[in-house]
């Protein structure tokens, strides 16, 4: 009786294919699922190349190729051109302030995007320091060697970098973002508060008056304020 409930090998085999396609027809369905919300909160809906091909592909019997088109797909679903409604108005108004091109700062944005959902940290908060330590200027360079868009001193976080990061990765802006916000997470979980972190990431701990957080907090604060104009207009 027990033995006749036990599927015979052959059976087991396919039924862990039938599961891991099925597994795999759920991602996709899931990847096109979010990209449809974020078209339609934008206005438009399309598709990203990788996930057309994805959904019209009628060769499934290869599972390797199905992983990296899932990869793919993933990819292409962070990519900058997702960005979310919020970091795209913050984006033009950061073009307009920093005279830099609109291209040119899309991976930062789409970086501060990712990497913020991941900590748990508001992006227009890595934005704003940015800003404020940089100027959205990837080769930047302090007097004590804080490198950067984040100005991150790398004697300091060369554990946080990539095994196989180059010795000049801090001046690679996916790298630096990507570092610099654990970085400020880091501080602020430290110290106990936003202001106290930023205070201790802009090496100003000591400042009674907070200038640093004051003035970092006050450029998210004109991000915000462009992002509600551009949803009004």
């Amino acid at each position: 009786m027990i033995a006749s409930t036990i599927l015979p090998p052959a059976m087991q085999r396919v039924s862990t294919v039938v599961l891991a396609l099925l597994q795999k027809f759920l991602m996709v369905a899931g990847l096109v699922f979010v990209v449809g919300l974020i078209g339609l909160q934008s206005g438009h809906f399309e598709l990203p190349e990788v996930l057309k091909s994805l959904v019209s592909a009628s060769d499934v019997s290869d599972a390797e190729d199905d992983e990296e088109a899932i990869d793919a797909a993933v990819e292409a679903a962070a990519s900058p051109s997702m960005l979310s409604p919020r970091m795209r108005g913050a984006l033009d108004y950061v073009a307009r302030r920093y005279k830099v091109s609109t291209e040119a700062v899309q991976p930062i944005f789409a970086t501060a995007q990712a990497v913020g959902r991941e900590l748990r940290l508001d992006p227009l908060l890595i934005i704003a320091v940015i800003g404020v330590e940089s100027g959205f200027n990837p080769f930047s360079q302090s007097v004590v060697g804080a490198q950067g868009l984040m100005q991150v001193v790398p004697r300091f976080h060369l554990d946080k970098l990539p095994e196989e990061a180059a010795p000049a990765a801090f001046f690679d802006p996916v790298t630096n973002v990507q570092v610099g916000a654990r970085v400020l997470k880091e501080s602020i979980r430290r110290n106990g508060g936003l202001e106290e972190g930023l205070q201790q990431f802009g090496g100003a701990i000591g400042d009674p008056g907070r200038r640093y957080a004051s003035k970092v907090l006050a450029e998210r604060q004109r991000l915000e304020q462009a992002v509600q104009r551009l949803r009004v207009s």
